[in-house]
């Protein structure tokens, strides 16, 4: 008789949720189709990186939020980071960012309004296939500062977003002291 643990079970299906999320933001609509999205799973030792930098901006900054993310973060096994790279569209008019186009925003080098609504479709796709799995999952900006931080897409990607996954009794990222 084979028997097959639950725990083996549960980190087999994170993996897999977590590469299908992957594949729901890149195939998530872009802005006029250009993709700039930055996607990968991050498990293991590399969560623990993730946690560590957290750790030193909550040290450097007194930002209560890294702390308690780091909590959230002690059992979680997969994460999913999605990030943009910074570019703007070119557009004629436009000033949705704040500036007066896109030749006065690159003088600042300011965030493009389309390049954080993809990255919010990019995450709400790969969040929905979270939930359709029924895997706890929960944005966290905090991760993506660290991730940011520690370069792991490089000098282009500004913007990022983490997302954490746990399949256990109780949520780890909502049900919290």
């Amino acid at each position: 008789m084979a028997v097959r643990k639950e725990e083996n079970i549960r980190q087999e299906a994170l993996a897999d949720v977590a590469n299908a999320m992957c594949i729901a933001a890149r195939t998530a609509p872009k802005t006029r189709g250009v993709d700039l999205v930055e996607i990968a799973v991050v498990d293991g030792n590399d969560i623990a990186r993730i946690v560590s930098e957290m750790e030193k901006i909550y040290s450097e900054t007194g930002r209560e939020g890294f702390r308690r993310n780091c909590e959230s973060l002690k059992d979680c096994t997969q994460m999913v980071l999605i990030g943009v790279k910074r570019k703007t569209g070119g557009l004629k008019p436009c000033g949705l960012c704040g500036f007066k186009d896109c030749e006065d925003n690159e003088k600042y080098g300011a965030a493009c309004f389309f390049n954080s609504v993809d990255l919010g479709i990019a995450v709400g796709s790969a969040v929905s296939v979270a939930a359709d799995k029924r895997v706890d999952n929960r944005i966290m900006w905090t991760i993506g500062m660290a991730a940011k931080n520690l370069g792991v897409f490089g000098k282009e990607v500004k913007q990022i977003l983490g997302i954490p996954l746990s399949a256990t009794g109780k949520s780890i990222f909502f049900d919290r002291k």
